[in-house]
């Protein structure tokens, strides 16, 4: 092909995640490897550039910024305009970055690449066993931005001046380290040091602090381990004493831990690995995967790790310190598998400030494995599980955060809120929303005062200026509060979503719909304000982003005391009883665990309706059948019962290899429970409000408790009552949509809410309805569970004002 023999110039622009990736030194290489002339920059809207050159070449230079960037980069635009020739000599340059209006991405913290890995464990390298070990490639990036644009003096390694070698390193085209800011060797970056006692006691750094914790993990202790977003708290998982004290000291009650394994070989012989977990345990986000352990368990994870759980979160070393801290070839022998849980106690943030670190986890830590790199941005763990083989997030945080979610509307600039559980928060402009790390329960003052901290930051650093703050309808919701002193304080508009339209619009916007169609949304979770002011949480919405009508929903039975019934789930099962016209008798496991006079009070409390909201929530059906088969009966955690009942179904379905593509349900489970022989006792009873046929049906659970209940007294174990349960439910999800679409004409389901992060129910749903000819709308982005809740507000609540 005859080549154009024309010379021209361009500039480019390139917007999407291009800094901290690279993409600089790529920009730079390229122009080299072309024979191009002109210079690189950062600025406030992503990269700019201009080449000079022949005509082909430059063409070859802009197509490839777009389909060969480097790892890490997500290009979403690159502009170009041509420019008078300027015959700039021959040398190619990057330019200081610069400021200016605009916007770019940025990275989320990403895991040590392979190449940083193979330094690190070889003897002649001059970064042996240096414990910040990094590159273009990988290493932290949300955690330790402080503004942009993205250079060192805008992170935390402003306070780390490079050596001679480094900054050769870092100057360097050919060198893989050729502008990351990041970079630091044993000569000029952070230190390690181990504290055994409060602040004044004496220290071991660097090696000897690695060797000393190591030895104290060997032997039992507990040691507080500053990640990349956070301190974890880090025992021996295969000791029994050690899990137990750190259970204790935390006051964590039966909830499962997560655990860090040394390599993938370890995680096989802990779990069954899918394909689909083999690339999220292996892969640069490297999250804590939902695992379906194997039976008999190893001796490598005690048995107080995941009390009662047939699955095992898992993720493998993300940052070099975490390596170090398994083990190198040649080290001493050492816990090939640690539980890695947040550095807090119960209910309060993840602690990330080192003196904070000392007060906070003192009485819980035995030595503190800290460094002096500051960490600016709190980022928990993610948390992941595969079903149906795709990703379903529980927890979107580290390794996800803040990459933006593309929007298939455009919204005005706001801030939404979220909710008071697993909150995260989310800023919109434009087609794009951010949201946020992992926040947590807003319960307390530490958490509500990291909330506002992290809303600074990230509307700072996404340029966002909110002229809206979207918050829950919920009255008593801390981060309503939060969103209505804050709307007041600074003059701007509030917006209030219903609770499931926002789980609805959150799947609806996830997967690219424009709120031009309704859709039937299916939003089943535990606790949401309805427009009765009653408990929602068993809904069925025919929903657009304007708005919603309920279609169905779950009959209202009395919810006694409030929280006393979500912490007591035979509370829970009592009243649906009651509602139901079934007697306490006393071989049903809920009534049997109640004392003859709580029952009496409790039902004095019924009859008289006192302190009894109702309650239409699906997550406290879950609940009141897994008290009912004897499984759960009181909760240390949130979903505890619900989770144990879907645990008691998955064991049921014999014949299929439990967890065979991991994460708890698998393609073969579902098949199993939904091809199940119907037994129609199970069945829930959908009926209409009489002379009123606009009301939204009601799902009448009786006649499954009934079926339940004569289960139980028949000696049925757990097993087979929790599957016919599930296989209830998906069938009355199947049966409402099939009603609605003959009604109505719509054909799109979403699935949203935490009850859904049941996989076994999810894939159950899934295959009956694709099944039936309904396109299903799934989350594979943000949690169902209100972690992705402030997504939902976004595009209700921003798009409304267009």
């Amino acid at each position: 092909m005859k080549r154009n023999p024309r010379r021209e110039r361009r500039h480019i622009t390139v917007r999407g995640v291009v800094q901290g990736v690279g993409f600089r030194p790529f920009v730079y290489t390229l122009a080299e490897e072309l024979g191009l002339t002109g210079w690189v920059t950062n600025n406030a809207q992503g990269v700019d550039a201009e080449v000079e050159g022949p005509a082909d070449d430059v063409a070859e230079f802009c197509a490839r910024l777009a389909t060969r960037p480097p790892p890490l980069a997500v290009v979403e635009s690159v502009e170009h305009r041509a420019l008078p020739l300027e015959n700039d000599g021959s040398v190619f340059t990057i330019r200081p970055s610069s400021g200016g209006p605009g916007r770019t991405l940025v990275s989320p913290d990403t895991a040590t690449c392979d190449a940083c890995l193979g330094e690190l464990a070889d003897p002649a390298d001059r970064r042996y066993r240096h414990p910040f070990i990094t590159c273009t490639h990988c290493g932290p990036r949300f955690t330790i931005v402080t503004a942009l644009p993205y250079d060192r003096d805008k992170t935390t390694m402003a306070g780390f001046p490079m050596c001679a070698d480094c900054a050769r390193e870092y100057t360097d085209p050919a060198d893989r380290r050729f502008h990351a800011q990041p970079i630091a060797c044993p000569a000029c970056g952070p230190r390690l040091t181990l504290r055994t006692g409060p602040a004044d006691a004496a220290e071991l750094h660097g090696a000897e602090a690695l060797a000393e914790a190591r030895r104290m993990l060997a032997e039992g202790a507990l040691v507080a381990v500053k990640g990349l977003g956070g301190y974890h708290l880090a025992c021996d998982a295969s000791d029994p004493a050690a899990v137990r004290t750190l259970r204790k000291r935390k006051n964590r009650g039966d909830k499962p831990f997560a655990v860090l394994a040394d390599s993938l070989e370890t995680v096989r012989r802990l779990a069954h690995v899918g394909a689909a977990e083999r690339e999220l345990l292996l892969g640069p986000r490297k999250p804590v995967v939902l695992l379906r352990r194997r039976r008999p368990a190893t001796a490598e994870v005690a048995a107080g790790v995941a009390p009662g759980s047939p699955d095992l979160g898992i993720m493998l070393p993300y940052t070099p310190l975490h390596r170090l801290l398994l083990g190198l070839p040649g080290d001493p022998p050492g816990p090939a598998v640690l539980v890695m849980t947040s550095g807090n106690r119960s209910g309060e943030p993840i602690v990330t400030d080192d003196a904070e670190a000392l007060s906070r986890l003192d009485g819980l830590a035995d030595a503190w494995l800290a460094h002096d790199r500051p960490i600016h941005v709190p980022c928990d763990d993610s948390v992941v599980r595969i079903c149906a083989g795709a990703e379903l997030p529980v927890r979107r945080s580290r390794g996800y955060a803040p990459f933006p979610i593309a929007l298939p509307v455009p919204v005005v600039p706001a801030l939404a809120v979220g909710g008071d559980l697993k909150n995260t928060f989310c800023a919109g402009d434009g087609r794009y929303a951010w949201l946020s790390a992992h926040v947590g329960d807003m319960d307390d003052l530490a958490t509500l005062t990291a909330f506002e901290r992290a809303t600074t930051h990230l509307t700072d650093l996404t340029s966002v200026t909110p002229r809206l703050l979207v918050a829950d309808r919920h009255p008593g919701y801390r981060s309503t509060q939060w969103a209505r002193r804050a709307a007041r304080a600074r003059g701007l508009r509030l917006r209030q979503v219903q609770h499931h339209h926002a789980h609805v619009a959150s799947a609806m916007a996830e997967h690219g719909l424009d709120g031009s169609e309704p859709v039937i949304g299916v939003a089943f979770d535990g606790t949401g304000y309805g427009d009765d002011g009653a408990v929602w949480g068993g809904e069925v919405l025919l929903a657009d982003y304007d708005g919603y009508r309920r279609f169905a929903h779950l009959g209202y039975v009395p919810l006694p005391g409030g929280d006393a019934a979500v912490r007591n789930p035979y509370r829970m099962a009592l009243s649906h009883l009651w509602a139901a016209g079934l007697p306490w008798s006393d071989e049903l496991p809920c009534a049997a665990v109640a004392t003859p006079e709580e029952r009496r009070l409790l039902q004095r409390q019924l009859e008289r309706r006192l302190n009894c909201v109702p309650t239409s929530s699906m997550g406290r059906l879950f609940d009141a059948v897994s008290s009912l088969a004897g499984v759960c009966h009181r909760v240390e955690y949130e979903a505890q019962a619900a989770m144990e009942l879907e645990n008691a179904a998955l064991d049921d379905l014999s014949g299929i290899p439990a967890g065979s593509t991991g994460g708890g349900a698998s393609a073969g489970t579902s098949g199993a429970l939904i091809d199940d022989e119907r037994n129609d006792a199970y069945r829930f009873m959908l009926k209409a409000v009489p002379q009123d046929p606009a009301a939204p049906l009601i799902a009448d659970p009786a006649p499954v408790l009934a079926a339940a209940v004569a289960d139980v007294r028949d000696g049925v174990a757990a097993g087979p009552v929790a599957r016919r349960f599930h296989r209830a439910v998906v069938a009355l999800v199947q049966e409402v949509c099939a009603v609605a679409r003959e009604r109505t004409g719509i054909r799109t389901v979403a699935l949203s809410g935490g009850v859904f992060c049941n996989a076994l129910l999810t894939e159950g749903c899934c295959a009956v309805l694709e099944r039936d000819g309904f396109t299903v709308l799934r989350h594979h982005k943000v949690p169902p569970n209100d972690g992705g809740l402030a997504l939902g507000q976004l595009i209700v609540a921003a798009r409304a004002q267009e």
